[in-house]
């Protein structure tokens, strides 16, 4: 019997959980930052799907969109249907184009991003 020894990292192992878990939050919440400033567009971060998306629930980052509530995010997800706990990463392909078609899409009756020029429409309506 051959056996090998490994070597623990430095800290006990529930302090590199709370170290990692950390650094997922505050990724996150500057995602979500980034989306609320309209700096960066939701369509593009489920299609990429960047690290700090994969285990975060679809409907946590349709409602960093600005006018975003959870109504319209239960609207929206009801016609794809997808559960609103549905992680980005765990998305199939499919499902992934089938929600950034819907998110670009600038017909008026359709329209899920609220883009300034269609808040203006909508208002004056």
């Amino acid at each position: 019997m051959n056996a090998t020894a490994t070597i623990a990292p430095a800290g006990p192992q529930y302090m590199r959980a709370l170290e990692r878990a950390n650094k997922v939050r505050l990724a996150r919440a500057e995602l979500k930052r980034r989306v609320a400033d309209g700096e960066l567009d939701v369509a593009d971060v489920i299609s990429d799907c960047p690290w700090e998306a994969e285990s975060m629930a679809v409907a946590d980052l349709l409602m960093s969109q600005h006018r975003w509530g959870q109504t319209r995010c239960r609207k929206f997800l009801s016609q794809v249907p997808m559960s609103e706990k549905k992680t980005i990463g765990s998305m199939t392909e499919r499902q992934r184009q089938t929600l950034v078609s819907m998110l670009r899409s600038s017909e008026p009756g359709h329209a899920w991003r609220a883009t300034p020029w269609l808040r203006d429409t909508l208002t004056t309506a």
